[in-house]
């Protein structure tokens, strides 16, 4: 009980000064003062009877009294109550039942797809591919890197270019990818960007929002009648467009060449199984959404965005990369690569803020190819374009006219003799959308769901009766038309996914054997405890994630009218209403979809609101050394300029060196980023005084909310300071990470940022001086939410409570069993952590020759994923347990440590030889412990199976 008392303590002396309850400090500061105060202290049963006996005498309401008064102010409970597993389920479906699944042909990026169920069911619902984190230890992570591999594999093949990319957050944030990679290319001498008219909208507002703040001149027009100069840096163009049609090119594409300018194409996945691909046509750059390769449409998200280029490109290329090398014994394998490209290495220097992106989905849209193989997507392609060509002859026959010529799977439709609101009427009748340009005109795209039934019932939309609706589907025919591709020169000629991989696994057998083999190769939370520092890789409860299976979630479009959503609205309503709740905000948007993005939409917030207020000079933001690397990265990308801030050797970034930064920067200052426990796993003390200094001049605070998970019901960011946070809902709020996403990355704002919060051009809300859009969807990755929602539901305020309290429990427990092997570097003032500590290892460097990397690698033998290596200081160990961890677990992890403690001495005696041992040589796969040559001076049981409880059975 003593243990606990000063855990708690420790959280609770921290942050004494920004709870409500500042006198209520337990007053431990030192492990002699707990001694002190351990006497006053409740240490039976007996004791805390009498203690509530006192609470009871010294609380002037009695329960009765309480319940009727907490009955007049409109509430049952001072406490948020949970929410039963069984309660959840009908309250799910109370809420799905809410919104109206239509069948929808908006198109405009999304689309309905087939989701093979063997992949549904065994990658998707399957915890052993979506609780893993982003693949920093490629060894316990080959099969998720090899599906990955896949997918990379895919986007080139399809794109006709030399590299792709892992995945990015959605098609609009690839498309502002481009756009500033082609802008570094000319290092800011050219700032003029072209974009044809033809881009779909929502991509478009999201370059637009990044540009402004980049100063980045955006032109749009018409790729016929644009002139390209030399101070142009890019060009991009929708293939097909954003109505559907295939456009040649050619001439603007050869006059971009001339210029040295490259060439973006925002395409279709699908399309360019049968259309000739960007890379034969000249471009640059290719990117798009995959979503319709396997992926539900979720109402926005998460969805895997694709990213192409040409070789010269790779080393600017956003997001990441796999790569296939091998291992020391000249075994293939696949791990990152280019990371220096990336935030966590070169910070505000990144190529990109991302660092959460979409690697689930890439999977499931890797298998979706390995599924159906070249033939199988080309067979689905040839159908949807098919039924799209009858589709415009049968309204041709009906008087109506098609307004583009070659298509794939869109076409416009005009001129008919059925009015506006009659078409609307029979779309309800049939539970269809299409698009409605505004002025007698529509569109309608297809998909891969769409049947005879369908076009029947599309004609019927467009003024066919029943009967004359089937009539005319079946007296029309594909040939000759003049929207079909065949003998329209766009045909694609060269092959594609030539692979053996995408063509082996075509039957349910083979693709379930092959994925469960993938999956076999990587390490997940079904195995073991992931303790990476900084991540908060804790329990994805089941019952949390099964909204996101439910058709109501997962197959809306996000453009559908918003009286299809009721029921998406009312959960987010009701999850804003909780975090406001938890984090003392007023407003918040869900709009970011990931923590990065948040950050980025943050910062934008608080820019527009300074310019706003004729402050528009304010352009310094200060962040600590310690902060994530996507903080600067996010900064810059925002364009402001980053002044970073040292900490002192207890992890501090102290008031007098923030106080120095701040007067430095002057009516300058726009922010501070600012983590908070910090990320050296500390309550900084001075934290409100810090955020009362900022404001006194003139300045906004950002506290990034990675490390929430040790404030929920402890303290609120909106209490002690901050103005703007993002929230990790795959952290703190239970989203699988999905072995590097999705993510959700929503922003808590006071009351006087709510106005300048996103925006979306397409379905709103547009808050009244919006900054711009961020994402795609107004919702951001919205079949994610309920996740979230799910958890705080069941787990009550109690409940989230005793989650964060025990959070700083295990980590502290975690911490006083390793400090008598290991220095911990940080502690709080009262020597307490808060939900995570961090391994001093640098010193067994010069007594055995022994780093950080070492130790992790040998984890690997012990069958753990290692701590966040080498963050925030080099050559260290962060170690972030979660509440969702028991004591036996955190006991095996400790264990392995103090082993490895143990054999670290035994090369500081000389034992073993300082390059030649047992960390050196570690980890030790299975292939070379059943190899008959052993060249190691220790044995195959000491290297491979180090402890009795461990099995080497995920190597």
């Amino acid at each position: 009980m003593s243990m606990l008392w000063k855990a708690f303590g420790s959280a609770r002396t921290a942050t004494r000064i920004i709870t409500q309850a500042r006198g209520l400090s337990f007053g431990l500061t030192s492990e002699k003062g707990a001694k002190e105060t351990d006497k006053a202290r409740p240490e039976t049963t007996k004791d805390v009877l009498k203690q509530e006996k006192f609470a009871r005498r010294h609380i002037g309401p009695s329960a009765e009294e309480t319940a009727a008064m907490l009955k007049v102010c409109g509430v049952e409970c001072m406490y948020c109550t949970c929410t039963s597993e069984n309660e959840l389920a009908n309250r799910v479906q109370e809420l799905a039942d809410m919104n109206k699944v239509y069948r929808s042909y908006l198109g405009q990026g999304y689309y309905g797809c087939i989701v093979p169920p063997v992949i549904k069911r065994n990658v998707i619902e399957n915890p052993g591919w979506i609780t893993q984190y982003t693949p920093y230890q490629a060894e316990l992570a080959q099969g998720r890197l090899e599906s990955l591999m896949n997918y990379q594999t895919m986007i080139v093949d399809l794109t006709g270019l030399d590299i792709a990319n892992a995945s990015l957050l959605d098609e609009g944030t690839a498309a502002a990818e481009a756009v500033t990679l082609s802008y570094r290319m000319f290092r800011g001498k050219r700032n003029k960007y072209f974009i044809d008219e033809g881009i779909h909208s929502n991509s478009l507002a999201v370059i637009k929002t990044r540009a402004k703040f980049l100063n980045i001149d955006i032109v749009t027009g018409s790729y016929q009648d644009f002139v390209l100069t030399d101070d142009v840096c890019g060009v991009m163009l929708q293939y097909p467009n954003n109505d559907g049609i295939i456009n040649n090119y050619h001439d603007i594409i050869q006059q971009a060449k001339g210029l040295k300018i490259p060439v973006a194409m925002a395409t279709d996945l699908l399309a360019l199984t049968i259309l000739k691909s960007p890379g034969e046509l000249g471009a640059s750059i290719a990117f798009g959404n995959s979503q319709r390769f396997g992926v539900p449409m979720g109402c926005g998200g998460p969805h895997a965005a694709f990213f192409a280029v040409k070789d010269e490109l790779k080393k600017q290329m956003p997001g990441r990369l796999v790569g296939k090398s091998w291992d020391q014994y000249g075994v293939p394998t696949y791990r990152l690569a280019l990371q220096t490209r990336e935030q966590f290495i070169r910070r505000e220097k990144a190529t990109s803020n991302i660092c959460t992106a979409q690697a689930l989905l890439a999977n499931v849209s890797a298998m979706y190819a390995v599924y159906h193989g070249p033939k199988g997507l080309k067979d689905i392609a040839m159908e949807v374009h098919k039924a799209t060509v009858l589709l415009a002859e049968g309204l041709r026959l009906l008087g109506w006219t098609i307004n583009n010529e070659t298509v794939f799977d869109t076409i416009m439709i005009s001129n008919g003799d059925i009015s506006t609101d009659e078409i609307q009427r029979r779309c309800d009748e049939k539970k269809i959308n299409i698009r409605h340009y505004g002025d007698g005109t529509y569109g309608v795209s297809l998909d891969e769901t769409v049947i005879g039934s369908d076009l029947i019932d599309l004609l019927y939309v467009f003024g066919a009766n029943e009967e004359e609706a089937a009539s005319v589907l079946y007296s029309v025919s594909d040939a000759d038309s003049n929207v079909s591709i065949t003998g329209s020169g766009h045909e694609r000629e060269t092959p594609y996914l030539t692979h053996p991989v995408f063509n082996s696994y075509h039957s349910e057998t083979k693709l379930l054997r092959y994925m469960k083999e993938l999956e076999n190769r990587d390490l997940s939370l079904c195995h073991s405890m992931i303790p990476l520092g900084s991540c908060t890789m804790k329990l994805n409860p089941t019952s949390a994630l099964l909204p996101v299976s439910l058709p109501q979630f997962n197959t809306i479009h996000p453009y559908v009218p918003s009286n299809q959503t009721t029921g998406y609205q009312s959960l987010i309503d009701e999850l804003e209403s909780h975090l406001c709740s938890i984090t003392g905000y007023d407003k918040f948007s869900f709009q970011p979809n990931s923590g990065a993005q948040g950050e980025y939409a943050g910062l934008c917030a608080i820019l527009a609101y300074l310019r706003d207020k004729g402050e528009g000079q304010r352009d310094i933001c200060l962040i600590p050394a310690s902060a994530h690397g996507t903080n600067p990265a996010s900064a810059i990308m925002a364009g402001l300029k980053v002044v970073e801030i040292p900490m002192n050797k207890e992890g501090e970034v102290t008031k007098d060196s923030f106080k120095q930064k701040i007067e430095e920067a002057g009516d300058k200052l726009a922010t501070i980023m600012v983590t908070y426990p910090s990320t050296s796993g500390v309550f900084e003390d001075s934290i409100r005084e810090v955020c009362d200094m900022v404001h006194y001049y003139g300045g906004q605070v950002y506290v990034d909310g990675a490390n929430l998970n040790a404030q929920v019901g402890l303290c609120r960011p909106g209490d002690y300071g901050g103005d703007v946070s993002h929230l990790n809902l795959h952290k703190t709020f239970c989203i699988p990470h999905g072995g590097g996403g999705p993510g959700m990355g929503p922003i808590g704002v006071k009351a006087h940022l709510a106005p300048y919060l996103p925006g979306h051009p397409v379905t709103g809300p547009n808050p009244l001086k919006s900054f711009g859009t961020v994402s795609s969807a107004a919702w951001g990755s919205a079949s994610i939410i309920p996740v979230s929602w799910a958890y705080i539901l069941m787990m009550g305020s109690k409940g989230l409570k005793k989650a964060s309290e025990i959070a700083i429990v295990n980590a502290n427990y975690m911490a006083a069993r390793l400090k008598g092997h290991y220095n911990i570097l940080f502690r709080g003032t009262n020597g307490f952590n808060a939900h995570e500590f961090i391994l001093d290892t640098r010193c067994f460097k010069n007594t055995s020759g022994i780093e950080a990397i070492d130790i992790a690698k040998r984890m690997q033998d012990y069958g753990f994923h290692a701590p966040t290596v080498s963050w925030p200081v080099s050559n260290t160990l962060m170690i972030e347990p979660t509440e969702s961890e028991g004591k036996a677990e955190l006991d095996r992890y400790c264990d392995a440590l103090i082993s490895i403690r143990q054999e670290i001495s035994e090369v500081e005696e000389g034992k073993y030889d300082i390059k030649n041992n047992v960390l050196k040589n570690a980890p030790h796969p299975m292939y070379l412990v059943t190899a008959s040559n052993w060249p190691f001076p220790y044995s195959r049981e000491k290297a491979a199976f180090p402890a009795v409880s461990i099995s080497n059975l995920y190597i």
